[in-house]
């Protein structure tokens, strides 16, 4: 209260914005002429308090300060060197320490300022600081088996509400070993600039190179994620040695699983799930099953997708991983859209939507709601394929995440192409080629240059047309993905028929469908809406009109 009425007789003089900027050097800054001695400043009424306090209350207070937004009794307990209840009690009862409903201490933020200065005095923040460093990294460490079995969701909103001293701690040093145990936490709440920020300055520290290897792994692979960096190879090259175990070789093949060197990637998984195997860790093998399986899904090998995701789906559940859970139904969901299953497609896709926002994991959700667009895209109601997709993107862009931005974006680019706005298809697709073109996103590079193609197909373009085909069915080529191929060849088709070559258009067509039929995917009747246009055009430009038809039939 005080503070607010010193706060006060400053406001005329400063204005609101002046005084918040000054609030840092507060003991300065709130004082008043007026009033006794002990009221003039905030600083001499905290200065008054802390005289009335006994010796072991002075220890007590002035150690919590290393805490940041509170901490809970055995924390203080550890961290302080074992204030009793009835210290901590009689701290409460002067106002000095706030005791909050969640069962947390905290001190007001002058008082936590005051203190600190009050422990340098007394020559132990370093001592103090190491202890609580201690106690938050043992906490982390204690947190990671948890992260990845039933106690998932208990264990996240633990650590976040530790979130403010796990950063003191990192900001007094930036310890590797606290930033790895972090690493999985950080990834599952997508705090992607946050742990690239402390990842970065923990590589920096002197610790055991095994140690520092993970570090690597962590920072590279959310790099990755982020959407920021060098290509995605080069990223993950740098972090893998020869000595790179299963988690490093799963990571950083999963963060990017659709970009870089896709064989490399397939032979990453490989490796990784030997060794996983290898080990017994029933987790480590369900999380490479759910990432083969969309590597697969690019392969054009949908039975062994649809294997390894129904697989991996039944291994976390096991589990009782929640994220595990969500990760493999969004492979079998993209196996049932791939397939024609659309029902199913958006009935796995609710559920990844559902128990990523229970889970907190808003990147997912992103993912979800554009896979559900794309449901809605195909079975025919364009209004609400916009409407998930706007949301997808709204959600990606709040999380800073670029995979998933592209992933709406794209999608809306879909929609925008299926209701006849090209202009606008055109600009959310070429929005997205200079973030692919810089992580290496050879497939999404083959997608969007099929998409324009189309667009100026539709257009009326076919020189156009044709080229950016073209330019899609190499990068298709490049990637060994068959549905990939087949679409360059079917947007080919559509250029050439345009070019009134129905002859090399209808040869286009056949091999694009020898090509799906071959991997057990053929263009379901919803996705045949470029097709069924170039067919059209095709029989209309070969097919006689009537009148000649009747004259060929008299033999005329």
């Amino acid at each position: 209260p005080l503070a607010l009425e010193l706060a006060a007789t400053r406001v005329r003089a400063l204005g609101v914005t002046a005084l918040a900027e000054r609030l840092d050097d507060r003991f300065r800054l709130l004082t008043r002429r007026g009033g006794p001695a002990r009221q003039q400043t905030l600083r001499a009424v905290i200065d008054w308090s802390w005289e009335l306090l006994s010796g072991p209350e002075r220890v007590a207070l002035r150690r919590l300060a290393v805490h940041a937004d509170g901490c809970t009794l055995r924390a203080a307990e550890e961290v302080c060197g074992g204030p009793d209840i009835d210290v901590l009690t009689r701290l409460v009862d002067r106002s000095l320490v706030v005791f909050t409903e969640d069962g947390r201490y905290r001190l007001l933020e002058s008082v936590s300022d005051y203190c600190l200065e009050r422990l340098r005095e007394a020559g132990e923040e370093d001592a103090v600081r190491a202890r609580h460093a201690r106690y938050y990294t043992a906490l982390a460490e204690r947190a990671v088996p948890h992260l990845r079995g039933p106690g998932q969701e208990v264990w996240l909103h633990r650590l976040d509400r530790e979130g403010a001293n796990f950063r003191a701690a990192l900001e007094h040093r930036a310890d590797p070993v606290l930033a790895n145990a972090l690493g999985w936490y950080w990834f599952l709440r997508g705090r992607l600039t946050e742990a690239r920020r402390y990842l970065a300055l923990a590589l920096a520290q002197d610790a055991p190179e095994p140690v520092l290897r993970r570090t690597r792994v962590w920072l590279n692979g959310l790099t990755m994620l982020s959407g920021e960096g060098d290509e995605s190879e080069s990223l993950r090259r740098a972090a893998l040695g020869p000595d790179a175990d299963a988690w490093d070789l799963w990571f950083l093949t999963f963060v990017h699983w659709p970009y870089g060197d896709l064989p490399a990637n397939h032979a990453r998984l490989e490796r990784a799930l030997a060794l996983f195997e290898d080990a017994g860790d029933r987790w480590g093998e369900a999380a490479v099953l759910s990432t083969r399986a969309k590597l697969r899904m690019v392969g054009g090998d949908l039975d062994d997708m649809r294997h390894d995701a129904e697989r991996a789906l039944r291994l976390f559940g096991a589990l009782g991983d929640a994220w595990g859970e969500l990760e493999a139904a969004d492979a079998v969901a993209r196996h049932a859209e791939v397939v024609g299953d659309y029902g199913r497609a958006a009935r796995m896709r609710q559920e990844v939507a559902r128990r990523a926002e229970r889970l907190g994991m808003w990147a997912e959700v992103s993912f979800a709601l554009s896979g559900l667009g794309r449901v809605a895209l195909l079975t025919g109601d364009l209004d609400q394929a916009r409407d998930l997709h706007e949301r997808a993107l709204g959600l990606a862009r709040e999380r800073s995440s670029r995979s998933a931005e592209e992933f709406a974006a794209i999608g809306l680019a879909l929609v925008a192409r299926r209701r006849g706005d090209l202009d606008a298809a055109e600009a959310h697709l070429r929005s997205r080629l200079p973030w692919l073109r810089g992580i290496g996103g050879t497939a999404g590079i083959a997608f969007i240059h099929a998409q324009l193609g189309y667009v100026a197909e539709q257009r009326g373009d076919a020189a156009s047309a044709a080229a950016l085909h073209t330019t899609a069915l190499a990068a298709a080529r490049e990637t060994d993905d068959p549905r990939a191929v087949a679409l360059a060849l079917e947007g080919l088709a559509g250029a050439r028929s345009l070019d009134g070559d129905t002859a090399e258009a209808s040869r286009l067509l056949a091999e694009a469908d020898a090509i799906r039929a071959s991997v057990g995917a053929p263009l379901p009747p919803a996705e045949r809406f470029d097709v069924d246009r170039t067919t059209a055009r095709i029989d209309r430009r070969t097919v006689p009109p009537d009148g000649d038809r009747l004259s060929a039939a008299n033999g005329s």
